[in-house]
C-alpha cells in the first residue's frame, strides 16, 4: 500500500499518461454513440479499459516498459482511492472497495488481453466482455451490442501498440477518435 504513495521518478510522465487515459475515457462519444452508461460505474469502466490498453502495450516490454506499466496502474489505484474518498466512502470501507477495484482490474485485463491476443478467443470474445463489463448486457445479443465498442478497442490497442516506448516514456500517448461504426443500438 505504501507503494501507492511513493514519489515516482517519472511522476510528470505518469501524470501525462494517466491524464490522457482519463481524458479519453471522458469523451462524449462513448456515452452518446456507444451507449456507455453516463454513471460512476460507466466512467470507471472506461478509465479501467484505457488503463488496461496502456498496460497491455507495456506489459511485455523491457524493464522501463514494465515499470511504466506499474506506475500507470499505481496512478489508476491512487485515483480510484481519492475518488472513493471524495464521494464520501468512509475510511473503513475504502480498503474493501479498493480490493474489489483491484479484482475488477485484473479480471478485465485478463479478459481483454486474451481477446486481443493474436491467437485470441475469437471476434466475439472481446465484444461480449465489453458488453458485459461496460454496457451491462449479458443477453444473447451481447456480442452485437459490444461489437462497435470492440472495434474501437481493437483500433485503440493497435494505435497505442504502435507508439514507440521512448515516446511513451516521455508521457506522450494518443488514442483514436471514438467513432461509432455500427448499426444504431436499439433503445433500452
Amino acid at each position: 500500500m505504501l507503494k501507492l504513495f511513493r514519489r515516482s521518478r517519472n511522476r510528470a510522465t505518469i501524470e501525462r499518461l494517466y491524464g490522457a487515459i482519463v481524458a479519453q475515457a471522458r469523451r462524449e462519444a462513448f456515452y452518446t454513440d456507444f451507449a456507455v452508461p453516463d454513471t460512476f460505474d460507466g466512467r470507471f469502466e472506461l478509465v479501467l479499459l484505457h488503463t488496461v490498453l496502456v498496460c497491455h502495450r507495456l506489459k511485455d516490454g523491457d524493464d522501463l516498459a514494465r515499470a511504466l506499466s506499474q506506475d500507470v496502474f499505481d496512478a489508476f489505484l491512487a485515483n480510484m482511492d481519492a475518488t472513493l474518498r471524495e464521494i464520501g466512502v468512509g475510511d473503513l470501507t475504502v480498503p474493501k472497495r479498493m480490493k474489489k477495484i483491484g479484482e475488477a482490474f485484473y479480471g478485465r485485463a485478463a479478459a481483454y488481453d486474451a481477446a486481443l491476443a493474436p491467437a485470441g478467443e475469437g471476434e466475439d470474445a472481446l465484444a461480449v466482455a465489453l458488453a458485459r463489463n461496460i454496457l451491462g448486457h449479458v443477453e444473447a445479443d451481447a456480442a452485437d451490442r459490444g461489437a462497435p465498442l470492440a472495434d474501437y478497442v481493437r483500433e485503440a490497442a493497435r494505435t497505442v501498440g504502435e507508439i514507440p516506448l521512448p515516446v511513451l516514456a516521455r508521457g506522450e500517448i494518443r488514442f483514436p477518435e471514438p467513432v461509432f461504426r455500427g448499426p444504431a443500438l436499439p433503445a433500452e
